[in-house]
């Protein structure tokens, strides 16, 4: 488990690619230190599985099908990528409580600046968006962040960025076309996954009506 507050910008020294699998190695300098196998990070918001440790690079083998449903297939040697380690119970969650287990993916639309905020623009897929509400949580390639502006109609929703976060993570860089790793809230998706069911219950509904 992961609190979505990045602890490092990192590049992606090697790719090393066999069929149905890649192996990704990252220069993670002291986010190494006390690292063994099989302990889980975060890359891009993904829990990938630590499978060699030398020094200070670390190696992550990435099946097909993460490769396929998030954006770590579109990666290539040299770019930079959000990690954060696992979270040890008693550690201060500053974000929100997130697994790694990416929803899916969105394309940043537009990004524009409006006094000090950076607003980012990303599309709305359908498939996930009844967990999606204004001022609520989302992770964005493993950043924790709050939705500022949502619209279902026209299929899509904004953040809004400090420098700070734009210095820190992949969204600083982030060009429009590009995908960004989705994560939606898991209290979110409980509470709407519930009431839904409730709500289309024969027995409930007769009861109050």
């Amino acid at each position: 488990m992961f609190t979505g507050i990045v602890q490092g910008l990192v590049p992606l020294l090697s790719i090393e690619r066999e069929s149905g699998l890649a192996r990704f190695t990252l220069l993670l300098e002291g986010l190494s230190d006390g690292l063994e196998l099989g302990a889980s990070v975060a890359v891009n918001g993904t829990c990938l599985t630590v499978t060699r440790v030398e020094e200070h690079q670390v190696r992550f083998d990435v099946i097909a099908e993460t490769l396929r449903m998030t954006n770590l297939g579109d990666l290539t040697e040299g770019d930079q990528v959000n990690v954060e380690r696992s979270f040890r119970v008693g550690d201060e969650v500053g974000g929100h409580i997130v697994s790694g287990h990416v929803t899916g993916t969105a394309a940043l639309l537009e990004r524009r600046v409006e006094d000090h905020d950076h607003v980012l623009r990303f599309a709305l897929d359908p498939t996930w968006a009844n967990y999606v509400f204004f001022k609520g949580f989302i992770a964005l390639d493993g950043a924790s962040l709050t939705v500022s502006a949502l619209n279902r109609e026209q299929e899509f929703f904004e953040v809004s960025l400090i420098p700070e976060t734009l210095a820190r993570t992949t969204l600083g860089t982030l060009q429009e076309g590009a995908r960004v790793n989705i994560e939606v809230d898991a209290q979110t998706v409980s509470t709407v996954d519930t009431i839904e069911r409730v709500m289309n219950d024969p027995q409930y509904r007769n009861r109050w009506a």
